[in-house]
């Protein structure tokens, strides 16, 4: 009987966990936008609460604090963007449909997420001087490096190629370029996107060694 008891506050006790933790991923949601567009610095818990249905009490429940949050926010957006382009190496059937589905995905998430990315960026910056930013931003970014490694690695496969540098190099590779695109984009040039999927098309034989 005691070890029935046990099992059932077990489970009790994991979808209290379950509960709480899907209430702190709808709230990361709904803050996002309001994130994205005011930027880490200049958001506090008081303006998600006054842009959001939610109270400010409700948020410091779910939340330490305004980092918790944000990170929570940058987190799921990131691994959905992961999803979207294991995605394009699950469905690709030759080097070339890779590498113009790969540079397709760039600048669409490019046009269409600009202000999410910004927020990305905003946070990774700040963890260079905020220590409480620095192992999730650490977190985050080996997702996103081990993402391109496997873009690069099923485009050296079905080149038929090795690769020819380790995925930290890859991924600086593409990171810079969409850096800089993005910030093109947020100035209102018109080009940003275009250019930078030209600019994959034209690196991704580069990634692949000799024969």
């Amino acid at each position: 009987m005691t070890q029935v008891a046990d099992q059932g506050r077990d489970r009790i006790s994991r979808r209290q966990v379950d509960k709480f933790e899907e209430r702190r991923k709808q709230l990361a949601d709904s803050a996002l936008r309001t994130l994205a567009e005011l930027g880490y610095a200049r958001t506090s818990l008081r303006d998600i609460a006054q842009n959001s249905e939610f109270s400010h009490g409700v948020l410091h429940y779910y939340f330490r604090d305004k980092v918790d949050l944000i990170t929570q926010c940058v987190r799921q957006y990131k691994t959905e963007c992961v999803k979207r382009y294991d995605h394009i190496v699950a469905d690709a059937d030759t080097a070339d449909g890779l590498a113009h589905g790969f540079a397709d995905a760039m600048a669409a998430t490019l046009r269409d997420d600009a202000a999410m990315h910004r927020l990305w960026y905003d946070l990774r910056n700040q963890s260079l001087f905020e220590e409480s930013f620095r192992e999730d931003v650490l977190q985050i970014d080996d997702s996103l490096e081990r993402m391109i490694a496997r873009i690069v690695d099923q485009y050296a496969e079905l080149a038929g190629r090795p690769t020819a540098f380790p995925p930290a190099v890859t991924y600086a590779l593409y990171d810079g370029l969409f850096q800089q695109a993005l910030l093109r984009h947020i100035a209102g040039d018109p080009e940003a996107s275009a250019d930078l999927a030209a600019h994959v098309l034209r690196t991704l034989p580069a990634t692949l060694a000799e024969a």
